[in-house]
């Protein structure tokens, strides 16, 4: 689906006019978002989700999309790459969600040692925490496709872990 479409059905439940009034843009503006973009004839508009798709190819920086699903409440997980059956990194991969369940567990531990939580303990739990997701999402995406690949592929990157972590991601001790 492209952007214009998500947001001439958005339009349909939430109006225009609001928008433009809480925005202080134009009406006009907010209509030819939901146009597409006919550069010749002047009509559509550089929509605020191409400007978001574009300022996330040009920085290559995942940041900005998990910044914006913080705002919506959730999380962004980035879907693995899967090509077909390998499962001969099935036990490793586990074994790596054992490894970041009991590194978030030692980050909670060490923070709440002393009855209250910093907010940099507070942002290591939170790191945490967003690793474990992504490599459990990882992992799951891998199971109901069928294929372990994409985990062998990050072992032989990382040098013969599984690779499941982000070396920046903070460890207990390390934050």
């Amino acid at each position: 689906m492209q952007s214009h479409e998500i947001l001439r059905e958005i339009f349909q439940e939430c109006s225009p006019k609001q928008v433009a009034s809480e925005l202080g843009l134009s009406l006009s503006m907010i209509y030819k978002w939901a146009e597409p973009p006919d550069i010749s004839a002047g009509s559509g508009s550089t929509n605020p989700l191409d400007r978001i798709e574009a300022l996330l190819r040009c920085t290559q920086d995942r940041r900005l999309v998990q910044w914006i699903c913080q705002r919506a409440g959730g999380f962004f997980i980035l879907n693995p790459k899967v090509n077909k059956p390998h499962p001969s990194y099935l036990i490793p991969a586990t074994n790596e969600i054992v490894q970041e369940f009991a590194d978030l567990l030692a980050v909670i531990a060490t923070a709440a040692a002393d009855n209250q939580i910093t907010s940099k303990e507070a942002h290591d739990i939170r790191a945490r925490w967003e690793e474990l997701k992504s490599v459990t999402e990882t992992f799951v995406a891998c199971c109901e496709e069928g294929s372990f690949r994409p985990l062998k592929e990050k072992e032989k990157q990382s040098g013969g872990t599984t690779g499941m972590t982000k070396p920046e991601s903070p460890r207990p001790g390390n934050s």
